[in-house]
């Protein structure tokens, strides 16, 4: 059976994910206290179940620290993934504004160890970012703070698809302007490089589309760039390996995240796509989710 553990922070999209994998035939299920995933995991397999997705997040949040022993479990008996879903504190601060909702840590203390009230809904996000910020490192992190609800749910659906076997290598392209994705575990920077924004004919085009990828193959600083982060990259990603790591998310960055990081994020990912489970996407560029 495969099973996906959703978890991360609150309002950065669990219930958009779970949704989307419950539409792919999944088994759903949101909140479920940590304590009871094995047997629920045992309970369903020998039901004939063949898929799982369960949401946990700060809602149970007197038990989380046992999140990581089941995780070790059950990835010994099953196909177990992790997703955790991230946000910038401003993005969390609006959605939760714009849809009225109560943070699940504004409120009364949740546990005995904690002290005092979280009356501010930034204060209640930090605190959330602490309790499950060690479940991040078993998992596949997505940075949901510019994403639309669709482009999430193709993301998720790429997730899943992937073989779980060896190290996912995700190439992601991203402007400047927005900030650095939250789930980058590398960023490079490509701004130096000529841009294609300052022609007018080729300003509406993406770094998918043939003007740019022309424009750009023709500068040769653009392919010195793909050849040392590819060096880069290639160097270090059997150490990745070696460290059991089982996503590694390469961020390219330029201004505005349309022309020149999404054609170096395409050709690194057309490089490594032999050696490796390769994930390509873009963050800004206006292309259509699928």
């Amino acid at each position: 059976m495969r099973i996906i553990l959703i978890t991360g922070i609150s309002g950065s999209g669990k219930s958009v994910a779970l949704n989307a994998l419950e539409d792919g035939g999944y088994y759903c299920v949101d909140n479920l206290p940590p304590r009871f995933l094995p047997e629920l995991a045992d309970y369903l397999a020998k039901e004939g179940q063949t898929r799982l997705a369960v949401a946990i997040d700060a809602r149970s949040s007197h038990s989380l620290d046992d999140v990581p022993a089941f995780i070790r479990k059950l990835s010994d008996d099953y196909d177990l993934r992790v997703l955790f879903l991230n946000a910038s504190t401003q993005s969390l601060i609006q959605r939760f504004s714009e849809t009225r909702r109560r943070h699940p840590l504004s409120g009364p203390p949740m546990r005995e160890a904690d002290v005092g009230v979280l009356n501010s809904l930034a204060e209640a996000i930090e605190r959330e970012r602490e309790l499950v910020a060690g479940l991040a490192e078993y998992g596949h992190q997505i940075d949901t703070s510019n994403l639309r609800a669709n482009v999430l749910r193709a993301w998720v659906k790429r997730f899943v698809e992937t073989d779980a076997a060896d190290l996912t290598l995700m190439f992601e392209s991203f402007g400047f302007k927005r900030g650095v994705p939250l789930d980058a575990d590398l960023v490079f920077d490509v701004r130096t490089l000529p841009n294609p924004y300052y022609d007018r004919e080729l300003r509406p085009f993406t770094g998918l589309d043939k003007p740019i990828i022309d424009f750009l193959s023709a500068q040769p600083l653009v392919g010195e760039m793909i050849d040392d982060i590819g060096g880069f990259v290639g160097k270090w990603l059997p150490r990745f390996r070696d460290d059991n790591r089982s996503y590694l998310t390469v961020a390219i960055g330029c201004t505005g995240g349309q022309h020149r990081s999404v054609f170096i994020a395409e050709a690194l990912a057309a490089r490594f796509c032999e050696t490796a489970n390769v994930i390509v996407r873009h963050r800004d560029a206006p292309i259509p989710a699928g």
